[in-house]
């Protein structure tokens, strides 16, 4: 039977990829107040400027590619079943090649109604516009969890976290709650590896690699493809 690896990325994995992140010295929360941009109460007081923001961010993940990290975690997929758990909103590892992701944020290539967040449409990297209905004749908004939403998915992905047998954390800073306290999900008996440029508090058990993705989970990944 093979084992169970369950992979949990941040921004710092598309980073690599020319993706902004939010909260480091350049990331997008330096440049626009998040409360203007990514709350029910933007959305509500000021739709178009939500939209013109978000449909930015999905003409930049349209346009980036899946880096050496991306790739490297799909290939395990060769000899382990492999879960992604994502707090990212782009589809790289999709992209990839990895079958399994479960995108705890959303997705920009997805739209929803702003009636009802379970009714979600395929929407391929377009522009979401003013006037854009779901099917209950309300705008469509992109599918992506603004603060004060709750995280999507999230008893599946500690489910998946308590069953690994190794587990990979990869670009995240573990400052985002809930998601980062995923990570203490994991089982004492799992291999658990922790690769980021810098993390708030490293999680109890967790081999912790400082350096950039890129350069670091290929290795890992393939240190655990000649293990199996």
């Amino acid at each position: 039977m093979k084992k169970q690896i369950v992979v949990f990325t941040g921004a710092g994995i598309s980073a690599e990829s020319g993706l902004a992140t939010f909260r480091d010295n350049k990331g997008l929360w330096k440049q626009q107040r998040l409360e203007d941009l990514a709350t029910k109460q933007a959305w509500e007081y000021d739709p178009e400027r939500v939209l013109a923001f978000y449909n930015h961010r999905i003409a930049k993940a349209n346009a980036a590619q899946p880096n050496a990290a991306h790739h490297a975690i799909a290939e395990l997929e060769k000899y382990y079943n492999v879960s992604v758990i994502t707090q990212n909103v782009d589809d790289l590892h999709e992209r990839a090649g990895s079958t399994n992701v479960i995108h705890l944020h959303g997705r920009l290539n997805f739209a929803q109604s702003s009636l009802d967040a379970s009714v979600v449409y395929p929407w391929h990297g377009k522009p979401i516009l003013i006037g854009q209905r779901c099917e209950f004749n309300c705008q469509l908004r992109p599918n992506v969890v603004l603060f004060g939403e709750p995280v999507l998915h999230l008893d599946e992905a500690r489910t998946l976290m308590s069953d690994a047998d190794k587990v990979l954390a990869v670009g995240s800073s573990l400052t985002v709650q809930p998601a980062a306290g995923l990570l203490n999900e994991a089982s004492a008996y799992a291999e658990k590896v922790l690769i980021s440029k810098e993390v708030k508090t490293k999680p109890f058990g967790y081999q912790f690699i400082r350096g950039n993705a890129t350069e670091l989970v290929p290795s890992v990944c393939a240190n655990w493809l000649r293990e199996s």
